[in-house]
């Protein structure tokens, strides 16, 4: 695993055999954060990584100068590794690793958690709640007024009728659908 930008640029982690995990491929990692700079300024961000796998991208957001980073994993294994990454970097103040179920913490941020401005979710792909994922995302209150959601998905899920929607990308095998919230829509969807 690498780091393809920002002050960690070309870092490698061993990423361990035994993971049953699919790591985004730098390909398409570096074409998304290509686009996502013009959706959103890392420097000093708040983001929030579901799925987060092998850490790959809360380690790129890390690099790349968000200032808080919060990776969520269900995984023991896979949380760990995480950390591990965190210690080698010395951002454990930066990368806050939380071994949890997704759904779960969605569900419970309707008790007023932090609110991110990036969220990026990497769900394995056989998982049956994909097509419902981004609008249990956008709906949480996680996401702050004029926030970035990612969804990476199988190209078999086309988001591009749901409220939010911005635009998807492919790259290889690999689909993005880029979604953000107004500052208006953030208070309307507030109040339902």
């Amino acid at each position: 695993m690498r780091i393809i930008g920002g002050k960690y640029k070309r870092r490698r982690f061993d990423v361990p055999k035994s993971f049953n995990a699919r790591p985004t491929t730098d390909f398409a990692k570096e074409n998304l954060f290509n686009v996502l700079q013009y959706y959103i300024d890392f420097e000093d961000a708040t983001a929030l990584d579901l799925f987060s796998g092998t850490g790959s991208i809360s380690a790129e957001l890390i690099s790349r100068g968000c200032s808080r980073v919060i990776a969520l994993e269900q995984r023991r294994e896979h949380a760990l590794f995480i950390r591990s990454i965190a210690r080698e970097l010395k951002e454990e103040g930066r990368l806050q690793v939380l071994q949890s179920d997704v759904f779960r913490y969605l569900q419970a941020s309707k008790g007023g958690r932090p609110q991110f401005d990036f969220i990026f979710a990497d769900p394995p792909y056989k998982l049956k709640e994909i097509a419902t994922l981004p609008q249990m995302i956008l709906s949480s209150g996680l996401l702050k007024s004029d926030g970035v959601v990612v969804v990476e998905h199988p190209d078999t899920y086309d988001f591009s009728e749901l409220p939010h929607f911005a635009e998807h990308r492919e790259y290889g095998s690999v689909n993005f659908s880029i979604f953000t919230l107004a500052e208006d829509e953030e208070e309307g969807e507030a109040e339902e």
